[in-house]
């Protein structure tokens, strides 16, 4: 994060994303903001806020995808949550604190698997001695009379049955490296995760009752395990994940993922418009609000609790989206729009931006459909004339029906493409060129029948 500047942030946001340059500007600002805090003098460090973005524009411009190509470059704990499904404390649905407690989750199981790989070579080691175990268990442990016994043995003979057990190990080992015991099976015993069920119907949820039940009952209720019969690679892959559990220090990996959540964490609140009471004061607006009151808190900055323990919202940074048809940010409740200094109004996407789309990002639509279509040995060609006519139509649908942005390129695309997508593995021809008139002949009926092209585009 400290290697990237801003322009060079939105340079690899351009790799993905088509146009909405201010947008990407703002957001590049804000992220190096992040680590210009972490450079200035400890006591005014706490002082300074995140600068939380507001996105304002309609679906399918790119909101969505720049808060999490963002997060991608620069390792950032991410989530996305959708602010119409959180309801005012009393109604029935999730609390907003969830939002925090769902990225620490992820953050944890996220570095826990990093911990893991990284003691993955430890852990593979340790299982190969106990499957060596397995395959040539050790000796049983003599009784009092066969140890006498085995006194009056000349030591050389002990010595030497010693020797030829660590050899038979060994040989053992080396087949087990070659591969020459994948077929043979052997018994695992293998702890039964199955936990009992249990509904709580509480009118605040699950995440306000603050007890994990599943790790308490784990401790109640007795371990059972079970023995199963395995095939040699499939008990070493076993061993191996159980050791690497094992290997991991919790502590430290929950430790971390706090400190990254508290200092780093991005939460990409979208639909925050669907929050916003028209008028207010009765009906559903009440609640809306209460919405809007219950995030205050936490965009602001406090403690939730969570499972692993407290996390401070302090230096989260909080982006907001939402396409404000019918409502204004204005229309915020005053606090709360104070805590969302930056406003981007991204652009409306036409037929130039969608040809750019669908041709230009590392992961183009074009390329997706012909990497699919490759597996199958058909090689599809797209003329330009072809692509120019699709990005056309898509702009046309969209202005005809519901905007919804560079998403509608999906829906033609689909469409364009199903009858190749369902004989492709029969085919043969093997090349197959998309011209412009093959796109008008497909989707020229459907586009002029406006009714049709409503349910089918």
């Amino acid at each position: 994060m400290s290697e990237l500047k801003p322009s060079e942030i939105v340079k690899e946001l351009d790799k993905y994303i088509i146009g909405q340059h201010k947008a990407k500007r703002s957001v590049a600002v804000a992220l190096r903001n992040r680590w210009r805090r972490q450079q200035v003098p400890e006591d005014l460090r706490d002082e300074i806020a995140p600068k939380n973005i507001i996105l304002i524009g309609p679906t399918g411009v790119g909101k969505t995808e720049i808060a999490r190509r963002l997060s991608r470059l620069t390792d950032s704990p991410f989530t996305k949550v959708e602010a119409s499904k959180f309801t005012e404390v009393g109604y029935v649905g999730r609390d907003v604190e969830s939002m925090v407690r769902d990225l620490l989750e992820l953050t944890v199981n996220v570095i826990k698997s990093r911990e893991q790989e990284a003691v993955k070579e430890k852990a593979r080691q340790i299982a190969e001695e106990r499957m060596l175990d397995l395959l040539l268990p050790k000796p049983k442990v003599r009784q009092k009379g066969e140890i006498e016994a085995a006194k009056e043995t000349p030591i050389d003979l002990i010595a030497h049955n010693d020797a030829e057990s660590s050899s038979t190990r060994e040989k053992l080992r080396r087949m087990l490296r070659e591969g020459k015991l994948d077929n043979r099976y052997v018994d695992l015993d293998v702890s039964d995760r199955a936990m009992p069920v249990i509904e709580v119907f509480s009118s605040m949820g699950m995440e306000e009752m603050g007890i994990n039940f599943k790790d308490m009952l784990s401790g109640i209720m007795p371990k059972s395990s079970k023995r199963r019969k395995v095939k040699v690679p499939e008990a070493l892959m076993m061993l191996t994940q159980e050791e690497a559990q094992n290997l991991v220090d919790m502590d430290k990996v929950v430790n971390q993922a706090i400190e990254k959540v508290e200092q780093s964490g991005i939460i990409f609140l979208d639909e925050i418009d669907k929050v916003v009471g028209k008028h207010g004061g009765h009906g559903p607006d009440v609640s809306r609000e209460g919405v809007q009151r219950d995030l205050l808190p936490i965009v602001e900055g406090c403690s939730v609790s969570t499972r692993h323990g407290p996390v401070k919202t302090d230096h989260i940074l909080f982006i907001a989206s939402g396409a404000f048809h019918t409502v204004k940010p204005s229309d915020l409740i005053p606090e709360l729009q104070g805590r969302f200094p930056i406003r981007v109004e991204l652009d409306s996407l036409g037929k130039d931006e969608f040809i750019r789309i669908l041709t230009e990002p590392k992961n183009a639509l074009l390329l997706q459909y012909l990497a699919l279509l490759r597996t199958e040995g058909v090689d599809v060609v797209f003329e330009n004339d072809a692509v120019a006519k699709i990005a056309a139509i898509a702009e046309e649908v969209n202005n005809l029906t519901e905007n919804i942005g560079a998403r509608r390129l999906h829906t033609l695309m689909e469409y364009l493409l199903e009858d190749i997508l369902f004989d492709a593995p029969d085919m043969k021809e093997k090349r197959i060129v998309i011209d412009g008139k093959y796109v008008d002949d497909k989707l020229k009926d459907i586009k002029e029948d406006e009714d049709l092209s409503r349910y089918i585009l």
